[in-house]
């Protein structure tokens, strides 16, 4: 029996700490599915008044529908669509009619219609307030001359465009461009991967234990003369 002491312990112990990660994470699970809940519920609300100094700890995914003239200039910001392939979003300096000017993400155009003229000038918008995460440690630097933008800094593009650092990004223009397609905000960007993780725990719980039979059988078997 003091021979298989110790791997038993080592075993229940190894196993108890693999069932207690796995558990933390269907509670963290729990955790992230309110939030999510909470972001679509914000995203699909009544829009409100551009706030006067829109605030992302308070104001982010906030529905607002405005009103204003879309003017010239334009950046493009890399991205991909699934089953799309690569193309560009379309940022452009909306003014509102009260006189402010704010960003605007307008939607998705392929690689080849980059360059074709778009519809500007008066427009109601539906859309979503938005602070975008884009950026990461291994996002190039946007390229302002070029007009090849990789994350939407907003800081950045409200200099190039003299707006406010404020991001709409639409959900409908009216009227509509029909060359664009809108990228609205959803929560499918946000990862949720705290499922797959406890499952992997709790399997890795399963061969703990089965490792450790082993072991312990193993060790119990007689040694042959």
């Amino acid at each position: 029996m003091k021979r298989i002491l110790a791997p038993l312990l080592f075993g229940l112990i190894g196993a108890g700490i693999l069932v207690w990660l796995g558990t933390w994470q269907i509670q963290r699970l729990a955790w992230k599915q309110g939030i999510l809940s909470e972001i679509e519920s914000t995203i699909s609300g009544d829009p409100i008044p551009l706030p006067a100094q829109p605030a992302p700890e308070n104001d982010r995914y906030k529905p607002v529908n405005l009103t204003g003239t879309i003017g010239p200039g334009e950046l493009h910001v890399l991205m991909s669509i699934k089953q799309v392939g690569a193309g560009f979003r379309i940022i452009a300096p909306l003014t509102l009619d009260d006189g402010r000017k704010v960003l605007l993400d307008r939607g998705f155009v392929p690689v080849e219609d980059k360059t074709k003229t778009r519809r500007i000038g008066q427009v109601t918008v539906s859309g979503n307030l938005h602070w975008s995460d884009d950026r990461n440690s291994s996002t190039p630097d946007n390229d302002v001359n070029k007009n090849m933008w990789f994350a939407r800094d907003l800081d950045q593009m409200a200099a190039q465009l003299g707006t406010e650092p404020v991001l709409i990004v639409a959900r409908r223009e009216t009227p509509a461009d029909p060359g664009l397609r809108p990228v609205p905000v959803d929560t499918a960007g946000i990862p949720n991967d705290h499922l797959q993780y406890a499952i992997t725990w709790y399997s890795l719980a399963v061969v703990w234990l089965i490792m450790t039979a082993y072991f312990i059988r193993r060790t119990l078997k007689p040694k042959e003369a």
